[in-house]
């Protein structure tokens, strides 16, 4: 089947996709929203979309509407000019990498179809039409759970209002050997590899009450409440990846617990970078856990399900002494 696309297609799709022709320039968008052109250029460049001059006609009444839905942003203070920039960068890379993942998805299921006859532009048009109405309710649901998720985590703790940090374990897992492994992969195998590193971490992140706030490649960060927990989290992923038997690869993992600057859906912080030394100088397949885990977990004495053994000196970048602890599950027999 070729994959030449007839002149004019990317424009019919762009059309399709956006629900209207373009009509407009940047110019008469931002006349038409009553907004300064400088800030609506500033604000489509921190969105990522593309460069577009004064006179190119790439624009439709719906960017009208975006427009001047930025702008009551602004004015009711929920993009103020300190943050507004990180915000707005923050939604333009999400939904880059969205809509990325969404069209390399429908592609290749185009390409794979049984209908080679057929021009491929109207079977992704055709594709499209089916898959996208149920994609956008389903982002708008699952955004609107999390958003819940999220408001009953502030209700439940109504001080951290007034609180910039917050009380958090800190826990980085990391793939040993990923890089020799990768390079013996090709493609597809690299990325289901991958993919059931991140799903599995996932999956027992949230049955502990996490959150996972990024992947790296080979590394998952993950925060919890709880540092009981992600001690279980942790020990439970390097337990599976020391399994010779479970295709889960082996890690290892650092946890950290103490304050921590929310932002953004990301975490910074000393107890950030803790976490991060203590997963590097962690051996494959243990768990090393600074002084915070180690005294919330102390009180327990030996009541708690794990062992800590007090390990020389972390040498980290920008600490002048970290302790660190490897902790192991305590045996059933005690």
């Amino acid at each position: 089947m070729s994959t030449d696309l007839p002149p004019g297609t990317a424009g019919a799709m762009e059309a399709f996709l956006l629900g209207q022709e373009p009509t407009l320039t940047r110019v008469e968008v931002a006349e038409r929203a009553g907004v300064p052109l400088d800030l609506a250029v500033t604000l489509w460049h921190q969105l990522g979309f593309p460069h577009r001059g004064d006179d190119d006609v790439a624009f439709a009444e719906g960017d009208v509407e975006a427009l001047r839905l930025s702008a009551d942003l602004v004015e009711l203070g929920i993009l103020p000019p300190e943050s507004q920039a990180a915000l707005v960068r923050t939604w333009g890379r999400s939904y880059a990498r969205l809509a990325e993942w969404q069209t390399g998805l429908l592609a290749s299921l185009v390409l794979a179809g049984p209908d080679g006859d057929r021009d491929p532009a109207d079977q992704l048009t055709t594709l499209t039409a089916d898959v996208l109405p149920r994609v956008e309710a389903l982002q708008t649901y699952v955004w609107r759970r999390h958003l819940a998720s999220a408001a009953q985590h502030l209700l439940d703790d109504a001080g951290s209002l007034a609180r910039a940090e917050a009380e958090l374990a800190v826990c980085f897992v990391d793939i040993v050997g990923y890089t020799t492994r990768s390079r013996s992969l090709d493609g597809a195998e690299l990325v289901a590899w991958v993919d059931r590193f991140e799903q599995d971490t996932t999956t027992l992140v949230v049955d502990h009450g996490g959150q996972v706030i990024k992947t790296i490649g080979d590394e998952v960060l993950f925060t919890v409440d709880d540092p009981a927990a992600a001690l279980d989290v942790a020990l439970a992923l390097t337990a599976r990846g020391a399994d010779d038997d479970d295709p889960f690869p082996a890690v290892r993992a650092g946890v950290a617990h103490g304050p921590v600057v929310r932002r953004l859906g990301d975490v910074f912080g000393s107890t950030v970078n803790a976490a991060a030394r203590l997963t590097s100088a962690a051996r494959p397949g243990s768990v090393l856990v600074d002084a915070g885990v180690h005294d919330a977990m102390a009180d327990d004495g030996d009541d708690t399900p794990w062992r800590f053994r007090r390990v020389r000196r972390v040498q980290a970048k920008g600490f002048s002494h970290l302790e660190a602890w490897r902790v192991r599950a305590r045996p059933a027999d005690g």
